[in-house]
């Protein structure tokens, strides 16, 4: 039973075991290292993690004896045996990282000696860089920051004899270490050749369950899209940026129809310059792709050059699609130079134009009548085109933007445009196309994205998902290709739409709140700059490729460096570096704890107006203090009895163990002083 106050009932607090704090603290630094693998890793491995820690603060609070190895050996061989049979193997990347949280998880359980606390750490230093492997993003390298200070400031806890200075102090002793690494950090990062991707594979976050354009269209893909916000690029405009009517991102080109689905067939690349017999109102811009596993880019309106992009072949297909020989499984950066008036192909290839005529047999009858009617009643392909549109932007004809349609059967078109009417852009880019080509007008659907929202902290135009589109071109004699949108006659606003702007109101919490997200709330304001820190760490951090170190070096007139040179240079850098830590080092005065303490107690008594006079001794000061009437009570009894503690160890040289004592004394009268 715990002791009692006289006449309460409240317990009397006893202090936290030195032993005790310095394991809790290692404990929330392997915490902190260990939370970003917690969703990458299968949930039992999750689940196991967690339980084994909270057993081992469990045991930390207590103050119980640690497991015997007889118990945690058949638990270790138990959870290894599970990475076997979740991965196959107990090697590679996936398997290993497991393996190796789990060790370190399992050395904590089996801590007995002062060596031990140190492979803890060192094991957690080697864990931080697994991190890497899963994701890049900023918050995973805020964390790791976390994690590393925590850890040094554990392992400085581990490192003192005697009195332990306080909390605060020793994490300020680790952010100063910090600190003297970050310089190099720097240098390394700079200088150091450069090499293309990851590390090691590649990380999750580049490559793995990104949505993004399918090759084929069925009414219900896009439209799933659009409930996604995720990042599809961002764009950086060198000229000024055009209205958003004119914001088209092209993507694929759909040429094939079987009667339900729109897929690509691919006509011959070319490496040659686009086949643009006119350009007109040229853009150049800069854009940033997020990796999506994918092979295409992404070109506003009309490509009128191929993007480089290292270590990848690019092409530009007859149908101006661009496309990369491999898929894009990392963060991009190329720039592009679009035409906003152009004529494209007005000499197409007969093979060409068949092939955009062709319709499936036995498919959408009542589609095919109304096509014929149309033809019949107007004399030119413009007026029939005009025709198709002025049908689905008739008011009295009910069609609806829908992201959820009713669903449709075999013959999909005739069932949106004569019952259902509502539907998604694709349905009416796939239906007019279907028109197109049932009235001899060579038509296909293009996909891509339409608009984007500009953020006005860094400028930067960025287009999500939710930006999905579809669209047709249609080929008229003497004009070529041209774009025809007929999901503007229904919806225009979804065209027309302001990039600067956002949804008024957000859903929050399933919809059972709605906040206000306009362009001029808070919730906007925190939501562009988080957005716009992004895209600085993507550009100027994750996308620090061996061009991006090569145009560092050429700004500062190192012109065609080899790699050997950057090599001495980086090492160069860091030799000096650390030559001028150690030189802080050993510049530094080993100052006695007394006397540094003694020192704190007159600066304290200072401002309070009680400075230590030149010529005076500990005994005179106290003198002089045990007369001041200013000073409260407790004040002076703690400083007189710090001043005759200090008399007694200048003069009576006490061994280690009793100025550790002595030390410990000092510092809890000068506590009492604040």
């Amino acid at each position: 039973m715990k002791p009692t106050l006289p006449g309460t009932a409240r317990p009397i607090s006893r202090p936290m075991s030195r032993d005790k704090a310095d394991t809790l603290l290692l404990l929330l630094a392997c915490v902190l290292v260990l939370a970003p693998q917690a969703a990458n890793q299968p949930s039992w491995i999750t689940a196991t993690g967690g339980m084994l820690l909270l057993w081992r603060s469990w045991i930390t609070f207590r103050g119980n004896r640690m497991p015997s190895r007889w118990l945690l050996l058949p638990i270790a061989a138990a959870t290894m045996g599970g990475v076997f049979a979740t991965f196959g193997t107990l090697l590679g990347r996936e398997a290993g990282v497991a393996m190796l949280a789990l060790l370190l998880i399992f050395k904590l359980l089996e801590m007995h000696a002062r060596r031990d606390l140190f492979v803890v750490v060192y094991l957690s230093f080697f864990m931080l860089l697994t991190n890497f492997f899963d994701s890049q993003s900023i918050g995973t390298g805020l964390l790791t920051v976390a994690a590393v200070i925590a850890l040094l400031c554990a392992q400085l806890s581990f490192q003192y004899t005697g009195v332990v200075p306080p909390l605060r102090r020793r994490l300020r002793s680790a952010l100063f270490i910090f600190a003297l690494a970050a310089p190099l950090t720097v240098v390394l990062f700079t200088l150091f050749p450069r090499i293309q991707g990851p590390l090691w594979g590649l990380p999750k976050d580049a490559n793995a369950g990104r949505s993004g354009l399918s090759d084929s269209m069925t009414p219900g893909n896009i439209a799933n899209l659009a409930l996604s916000n995720e990042v599809a690029f961002r764009v950086n405009f060198i000229d000024p940026m055009p209205p958003p009517s004119k914001l088209y991102w092209r993507a694929i080109v759909l040429n094939h129809f079987d009667g339900r689905t729109w897929t690509r067939r691919a006509p011959a690349a070319s490496n040659d310059a686009p086949a643009l017999a006119q350009a007109h109102s040229l853009v150049r811009y800069q854009l940033t792709q997020e990796p999506a596993s994918r092979p295409w880019l992404f070109a506003l309106d009309m490509p009128s050059s191929i993007p480089r992009i290292a270590d990848r072949r690019v092409v530009l297909t007859s149908d101006m699609q661009l496309t990369a020989q491999e898929p894009i499984d990392e963060r991009v950066r190329y720039e592009l130079t679009s035409a906003l008036d152009y004529t494209l192909q007005t000499e197409a290839s007969p093979a060409v134009l068949n092939d955009n005529l062709l319709l499936p047999i036995s498919y959408n009858p009542a589609t095919l009548h109304f096509a014929a009617a149309v033809h019949s009643r107007f004399a030119t392909d413009d007026a029939r085109i005009r025709a198709v549109l002025d049908f689905f932007g008739n008011k009295n004809n009910h069609f609806v933007y829908s992201l959820q349609p009713a669903l449709l059967g075999r013959n999909s078109v005739d069932e949106f445009l004569f019952q259902t009417r509502s539907g998604f852009c694709e349905h009416y880019a796939g239906a007019f196309v279907v028109l197109m080509r049932a009235m001899g007008i060579p038509a296909r659907v293009v996909t891509g994205y339409q608009g984007g929202e500009r953020n006005p902290v860094d400028g930067f135009l960025i287009v999500r998902q939710s930006d999905a589109h579809a669209w047709a071109e249609v080929w008229l004699p003497t004009r070529g290709w041209i774009r025809v949108d007929p999901t503007a006659m229904v919806s225009p606003d979804r065209i027309q739409r302001d990039v600067t702007t956002a949804a008024e109101n957000e859903p929050i919490l399933g919809g059972l709140i709605t906040m206000n997200t306009g362009r001029n709330s808070l919730l906007a304001a925190l939501r562009y700059r988080w957005d716009a820190i992004n895209n600085g760490w993507n550009q100027w951090v994750l996308n620090y490729t061996p061009q991006r170190q090569k145009s560092l070096l050429h700004s500062l007139g190192l012109d065609n460096i080899a790699a050997q040179t950057l090599f001495l240079l980086a090492a160069v850098a860091s030799a000096l570096i650390f030559a001028f830590g150690l030189v802080m080092l050993i510049g530094r005065r080993n100052v006695d704890p007394i006397e540094l303490a003694y020192s704190q107690l007159c600066k304290r008594l200072a401002r309070r107006g009680l400075p230590r006079l030149p010529f005076e001794g500990p005994r005179t000061y106290r003198a002089r203090l045990s007369s001041a009437a200013a000073l409260p009570a407790e004040t002076r009894t703690a400083a007189e009895r710090f001043l005759i503690l200090l008399e007694g160890a200048r003069y009576a040289a006490p061994d280690a163990a009793a100025r550790t004592k002595l030390l410990s004394e000092l510092k809890k009268m000068l506590n009492r002083i604040r």
